[in-house]
């Protein structure tokens, strides 16, 4: 409980007494972690991040500032998150192309017989509830995947896939909501009003984020 005589500061790291946090890991300022959580040694972890109940860092995983990782989120190395990214609920990093608990001689697997492969998050992306993103892939910036999506190619920057295996049915802007379109390839948000230009099937900004 916080003394009312002596706040905690700002940016204070808060890390619930039932999370386990290596003392290898970095945990940004300003960041919690709360009830269950592993981050796993030389996880990196940034500025104002949430790590929600029981989700899971691996180690050398890199997370951005501002990144949100729901309850029993599971990122496996070496998954890179860029800042502002979401992860939801019970959704899943992996790491693995070919899994298998032990070899072909029957002998269990251990780190040596294998070489994990991870999942980059681009800024600002989100990965909807129970989705699952099979490396290696690429989640491009402001893309979203929807809940109980399998991403198993890159994703496109603002695109929205959905799906089993997921596939992209539109475009969403900054602000998540899907785009309106206009003709000659151009979109426009209608929450922000920003405009967007397709092209080759890619999406860039037209109006410069305010």
């Amino acid at each position: 409980m916080t003394d009312p005589d002596h706040p905690e500061p700002r940016d204070a790291v808060r890390i619930a007494a039932t999370a386990d946090v290596d003392d290898r890991a970095v945990v940004g300022a300003g960041t919690r972690i709360w009830h269950l959580a592993q981050v796993r040694e030389d996880a990196t972890v940034g500025r104002d991040c949430v790590i929600g109940r029981g989700a899971y860092v691996g180690p050398g995983v890199q997370v951005g500032d501002n990144v949100k990782l729901q309850n029993h989120a599971l990122v496996y190395e070496p998954a890179r998150l860029a800042d502002g990214v979401f992860v939801g609920p019970a959704a899943v990093l992996t790491n693995d192309e070919y899994p298998r608990a032990v070899t072909p001689q029957g002998r269990l697997k251990n780190g040596d017989d294998w070489t994990a492969v991870g999942v980059v998050v681009g800024e600002g992306a989100s990965i909807g509830a129970r989705a699952v993103c099979v490396a290696p892939v690429t989640i491009g910036r402001w893309a979203l995947v929807a809940a109980g999506a399998v991403v198993t190619r890159d994703v496109p920057d603002f695109a929205l896939v959905v799906g089993v295996p997921a596939r992209r049915i539109g475009w969403v802007g900054r602000a998540g909501e899907p785009l309106v379109a206009k003709g000659d390839g151009r979109h426009v948000c209608p929450r922000t009003g920003a405009e967007y230009r397709e092209d080759g099937g890619r999406l860039t900004e037209v109006t410069p984020p305010g």
